[in-house]
């Protein structure tokens, strides 16, 4: 039986909702089915920049009355924007959710988008405080590794000769072809009447722009590129590299033995690579794996950050444990501690109202299944050693690895990828 209800309104947006007893809290959100994966490459950071300009007024608020709303209600009021969709959620006290959602139905639908560049240096400064920020920077440069050109392997957050540039006419523009009810999912989970909110929505109508020109069909990955490789000379005390790899879509049946592959091999802290390279060795003090899922496709990857002197032995680890799992050397008690701890995660998680309102609108709007907790308890239980393994030899395979780095020395890192992948590092050196 389904624990969440589903409706769609006169205007084509879409309303879904989890009623939680024993809470006076409501997580709700605003889904908008765009996101960095849309822009072409002229425009690449308008979603992100749009996200920015959404809290810098309405027709009806300032965007010190947004503000003050929320703190004077004691609510939290964020944003995201990521590759395939864009958010705008908060938590609140339920007697404020007809203040919140007036608040944010106007922020989605009727934004000024004055005062740009204000906002645009804001955004400046995020973008330099990533290019300051290896440990992040990395993970731009392994998307583009392993996604070449196309929109997938552009950083979310934008390039700054875009930004520098874009106009209040684009991005008023993009917003009117993009922010249209049909387009657009209200998800919520708490103390909260299902057939009250979509009422509420409803009636919320008149603040709605009619819908503008619909935007060209998203440019769908056919096959991924080849594997590529990325480095930055940057004088560091760290090498911060990425291996990665095209990963799952998003509504793959193998997602959850992706998901225990990743817990095995470093999601977590009694994971392979960070007993071997953290707690045993004390190579590094961070390595993690990385997964996401998009609509027809996917990234797999490792992160680690470590001193020169140390980074041949952690890439050779690396490769080691993923060849070993590939191989077949996953053992029962190894398999099922990372079974068990994925669903504890997840049981965790649903403890909390903004996760289960992120679950709703996030699996709504990317047309992916609603699982009940039930399900997912059995889709991860079904998971085999042999499954795990397959996939491992599938997915990070040797010829499918790009690596990113940034560091003191191509030559160095030249020499340290040899392991992960030697056709890269041969192209490096005829470079």
């Amino acid at each position: 039986m389904a624990d969440f209800e589903l409706s769609t309104l006169p205007d084509g947006e879409r309303v879904i909702s989890e009623h939680l007893d024993r809470v006076r809290s409501i997580a709700i959100g605003f889904w908008i089915g765009t996101g960095s994966r849309d822009e072409d490459n002229a425009r690449a950071g308008i979603c992100h920049f749009l996200e920015h300009m959404l809290f810098k007024g309405t027709r009806s608020y300032s965007a010190q009355d947004i503000a003050e709303i929320f703190d004077g209600i004691g609510g939290e009021l964020n944003a995201v924007t990521t590759r395939e969709y864009t958010v705008l959620y908060a938590r609140i006290m339920d007697e404020h959710l007809d203040t919140a959602l007036d608040v944010m139905t106007d922020m989605i639908y009727a934004p000024v988008l004055d005062d740009l560049d204000a906002e645009r240096e804001v955004v400046l400064e995020e973008i330099a405080m990533v290019d300051d920020t290896p440990q992040d920077l990395v993970h731009d440069l392994i998307g583009e590794a392993v996604f070449g050109a196309h929109p997938l392997g552009r950083p979310v957050i934008g390039r700054a000769e875009v930004i520098s540039s874009v106009s209040r006419r684009t991005l008023q523009t993009f917003h009117r072809s993009r922010y249209v009810a049909p387009r657009i999912v209200v998800g919520a989970a708490g103390n909260i009447d299902h057939e009250g909110l979509s009422e509420r929505c409803a009636s919320l109508a008149v603040k709605k722009a009619a819908a503008g020109r619909q935007p060209r069909p998203r440019r769908r990955l056919s096959s991924p590129p080849r594997a590529g490789v990325r480095f930055q000379e940057k004088e560091t005390e760290q090498y911060h590299v990425c291996i990665g790899a095209p990963g799952l879509a998003q509504d793959d049946d193998r997602r959850f033995a992706a998901s225990i592959l990743d817990g095995i091999l470093g999601g977590s802290a009694s994971s392979r690579l960070f007993q071997e390279i953290r707690e045993k060795r004390g190579l590094a003090y961070s390595v993690y794996t990385f997964t996401s899922l998009y609509a027809e496709t996917g990234e797999v990857g490792v992160y680690v950050g470590t001193r020169e002197e140390n980074l041949e032995e952690c890439l050779a680890i690396i490769a080691r444990e993923i060849e070993d799992i590939a191989g077949g050397g996953i053992g029962p008690a190894e398999l099922a501690r990372a079974k068990d701890n994925l669903k504890g995660r997840i049981m965790l998680s649903m403890e909390s109202t903004s996760n289960r309102a992120s679950r709703l609108g996030k699996s709504e709007i990317t047309d992916t299944e609603i699982l009940s907790l039930d399900e997912l308890v059995e889709r991860i239980t079904a998971v085999e050693a042999d499954g795990v393994a397959s996939l491992a030899e599938r997915l990070l395979a040797v010829d499918r690895r790009s690596v990113a780095g940034i560091g003191a020395s191509a030559a160095h890192f030249r020499r340290a990828i040899e392991r992960i992948n030697p056709a890269l590092a041969d192209g490096m050196g005829a470079a």
